[in-house]
């Protein structure tokens, strides 16, 4: 995690930014570099800033969230993408996701929670609460071309690797990972790197979701 996590704020709503800049403005190791009102601002923001952290709003009029999150996350070296809704179950979330966010926040989350989740994506892990993750795995529906993909996919993974991508489709920790197969911690980590790549995933959010479309884990 870096010394000073540098954050982009993204909303539609001024009073929203200014609210989100407040919260974060009081923790001494977080800046916020920038706040934007539309996805393309958002964008140039990333490219001017170069900020570690970006909370992105998914309804904007515009270019809305989703396809900043897409721009966004396809950059070299790019920022963790977090979406901002109102609705913890909000049908955008998934597909924001899927374009490479690392998790999501409710914009109705406490402070000190708030400030805490920033700090968990600048350090590269996912923000998602165990009942939030459980939930959005279980909604995926596996459409057709999803669910033909991840089967294609899953076909080039080895025995282990197919045992480590069911354990992340449960949402499980390398900790936990590590507890059930047996393994060490660093071993663990080794082989969802190396999914990754495999699995065309940019994180293990987006690998997990690949273990439900491609019926390696029970709905």
């Amino acid at each position: 995690m870096p010394e000073t996590i540098r954050v982009l704020v993204v909303d539609d709503e001024p009073m929203v930014c200014a609210h989100l800049r407040t919260i974060l403005g009081s923790a001494p190791d977080i800046d916020v570099v920038d706040d934007a009102q539309d996805g393309a601002a958002a964008v140039e923001s990333v490219v001017r800033h170069r900020p570690d952290v970006v909370l992105m709003d998914l309804r904007m009029p515009g270019v809305d969230g989703l396809t900043a999150t897409e721009r966004i996350c396809g950059m070299p070296d790019a920022p963790a993408v977090v979406a901002l809704t109102t609705f913890d179950a909000d049908k955008y979330v998934l597909r924001a996701l899927r374009a490479g966010a690392v998790g999501f926040l409710v914009k109705s989350t406490p402070p000190h929670e708030l400030i805490g989740l920033v700090r968990v994506a600048a350090d590269g892990h996912t923000v998602l609460s165990e009942e939030a993750k459980r939930r959005l795995l279980a909604a995926t529906g596996g459409e057709q071309p999803a669910r033909e993909r991840a089967v294609r996919l899953t076909r080039e993974l080895t025995e282990r690797e197919v045992d480590v991508l069911t354990c992340l489709g449960r949402g499980m920790s390398n900790a936990q990972i590590a507890a059930r197969l047996h393994l060490s911690e660093a071993t663990v980590k080794s082989y969802v790197s190396r999914m990754l790549v495999k699995l065309e995933c940019e994180n293990r959010l987006q690998a997990g979701l690949l273990a439900y479309d491609a019926g390696l884990v029970p709905r």
